[in-house]
Parts: structure tokens; sequence; C-alpha cells
């Protein structure tokens, strides 16, 4: 098997590595290996005043600390002052590091503006939401920014997933510039027809099965927490490279989500005989509309999201005056489990969000614990 090549965006000066060969394991997670940004793209959800000001204290933090740093944002009605107006696209201005303020759904959004080749990394700020896709909280910006400018930030490289369409008679529709970029999952629906979809399910040219279901999910490992969860797929760790399908509601029983590997391409048609087209949702928006005879390839996008992590906040525990603790629960008192820097965020998250394996005798101690401190 050949090593997937190295991808650079001209745009950028970014590298994205893919290379499992020889049954070596490639970590997906390790220190950014760039050069100080020159260039932020500031990424917002609708400015409330919390972000108002979020924006401000972060904007006058850069200018003041890395005042050679050009700042971009989106061109748009609500754009900051004292930012250049950014558009997406083949010739748009070149961008080292991409910055979020919002949630999982802003960081969506920024990685679909970059859908012609690779995204910047991503640092990403909460503004309270939790999420999967959320390490750092807006409290922590001169941190996780001292992180990347000081070449300290580990990299997490989520995969993206891209999609192209095709008419009844298997003629591509659009170009290869419009093939949808995913970060989570692509999803046929039925909609609002009170009909099942049936749907032929091809994996690499092989027909797999024909599915008759309210509709079927294609995702991501990181969309493994999102829609394919609620449909009863499997929890899968962000830096494998695999693809995940997933019925919606199925008539059989015995029709079990399953998960392939990278390499394979999965076609979903909608079958001649379905009494229902089906809606084709990229991230939570409807993009497209399959009618029977119609279909939509996927397969594995060679430009994945490198998200920085929380990790990269090595004096989390303790600062040089050492004045700081850590406030994660799963942090260990002992010399056993992982120091600092060494966290895996996914393993916090399904503890802390989806409250994994917690029984009613763990949720009801939480709940002491909580009700105990005062909180």
């Amino acid at each position: 098997m050949e090593p997937e090549p190295v991808l650079e965006n001209p745009d950028t000066r970014v590298f994205v590595v893919c290379d499992c060969t020889n049954g070596e394991k490639k970590d997906s997670q390790y220190n950014a290996p760039w050069d100080p940004p020159r260039s932020v793209l500031l990424v917002n959800k609708l400015r409330t005043e919390p972000i108002i000001k979020a924006i401000d204290d972060l904007l006058l933090h850069i200018q003041k600390l890395y005042p050679d740093v050009k700042i971009y944002a989106e061109d748009r009605s609500d754009i900051p002052d004292g930012v250049q107006a950014w558009r997406p696209g083949q010739n748009s201005a070149p961008v080292d590091l991409v910055i979020t303020l919002g949630g999982d759904g802003t960081i969506l959004h920024a990685a679909s503006l970059f859908s012609h080749g690779a995204v910047p990394p991503v640092l990403s700020f909460s503004m309270g939401t939790l999420g999967f896709l959320l390490p750092f909280h807006i409290d922590d910006y001169a941190k996780g920014l001292k992180a990347v400018f000081d070449g300290k930030a580990t990299i997490l490289h989520r995969m993206r997933l891209s999609c192209s369409f095709y008419d009844q008679d298997g003629r591509k529709v659009g170009s290869d510039e419009d093939a949808w970029q995913v970060m989570n999952e692509i999803a046929l629906h039925r909609g609002s027809s009170p009909h099942l979809n049936t749907i032929d399910i091809y994996v690499d040219g092989q027909h797999l099965t024909e599915s008759v279901s309210d509709g079927m999910i294609v995702s991501t490992p990181t969309g493994s927490t999102a829609y394919s969860l609620s449909a009863g797929g499997p929890i899968v760790h962000p830096s494998l490279s695999a693809v995940l399908l997933v019925p919606i509601c199925p008539r059989s029983l015995s029709f079990r989500p399953l998960v392939f590997p990278s390499s394979s391409s999965i076609t979903l048609r909608i079958g001649d005989k379905s009494r229902a087209a089906a809606g084709v949702s990229v991230d939570g928006r409807t993009v497209h509309v399959l009618n029977p005879g119609e279909s939509v390839t996927v397969h594995v996008s060679p430009y994945p999201v490198p998200c920085i992590n929380r990790s990269s906040i090595v004096d989390i525990v303790s600062s040089s005056n050492g004045d700081e603790q850590d406030d994660s629960p799963l942090r260990p008192e002992g010399p056993e489990g992982v120091g600092p820097g060494k966290e895996d965020d996914w393993v916090r998250d399904i503890n802390n969000l989806l409250q994994y394996n917690a029984t009613f005798r763990s949720k009801a101690l939480l709940r002491y614990s909580r009700s105990g401190s005062g909180s």
C-alpha cells in the first residue's frame, strides 16, 4: 500500500502528512511543525454581547503581543473593527491559523470555508457551549495563542469526507471543484415524505445491500458522536482513519452499523422503485435532493482538519510559581496516569459530555458531590 502524498495548500504553510505503511503506527497527535503564523482568520457565531467583548479582548491581545500578524474576518455585515475582510475561494488571501469563537457548529462552518484545499490549524474557543470540538474556553485564549506562536501546540488531524453526486445515467453532476468536504457526516433522509427510502449501497463498486429505512448516514470518526450516535452508531476515536455506515430506523432488525477502512468508496443510490426521494444533508445543511436512479459517492478527503488540542497548554497543571491548578476531574493525583501535555481530550470528553458508562449509582454520587460542594 503506497503512502498517501504530502499535500500542501499553496495558500497556506500547513502540511498534511498521512503515512500508515509497513505496519508503522503514525501518531495523529504531534507538535505543530510550522513557523509562527503570519495571518489569522477569525470565525465567530452571531455577535452577541459576550462574543463582541471576547473578540475585542482577543484582537487587543494579538495586536499587542503579535503586532506583525495580519488579522482577517469573514466578509459580512458584523465584521469587527481593525481587521481585513476575507472571502473563501481558490484566490483567497493566505491564512496560517483559524480561530473560532462559538460552538461545534462554528468549527464545522470554519472547515467548510476551505473546500478546495488544506485547512489551516484550527484553534477553537468555547463561549460556554459544551462540545467535542471545543478544547479551550475563551478565558484560556492567551495560553492557547502562546502555545501556537511558541510552536508547542499539539494537533489532531480530524479526517473529512468528500462527496460527489451523479445523475440517473451515472454522469457526475458539476465538476470536481463542486465536491463537498464534510467533517461530521453525510446523511440521506426521506425528509417530509411518509414513505421509506429504498437505497442501494455499494462499497468499492460491489453491491452490499438494499436499505429500506428512513435514510443512511456516512460518518467520519469525528461525526461518530453526532447524528451517527443518535442513530445507534459506534463511538470511534477521531484519530482513526475509518468510515462509518449507519442506517436510520431500518425496517430490518439485522441491519447493523458497519465500519470500513478509509480507503473505501461508498455509493448510495436511490432505488428505481423507491417511493420517496432523499434529501442529502452535509454537516446538518440540506444541499441536494436525490431522485430515484440518482446517487452520491463518498470517500475520504485528502484534506483533514488540523485541530489544536487542549493538551497544548502544558502548564495548565502548575505554572512556574505554582499558583495554577488543573480543574479536570480526570487529573490523576498519584504517580499513575498521564502527565500534563499528554492527556487525550477525547477520553475526557466522552466522560464529561456523554457520561460514558455512568451507572445510576455513579450519577447519584456525582449529583451529591456537586450539591455538597455548593455548586
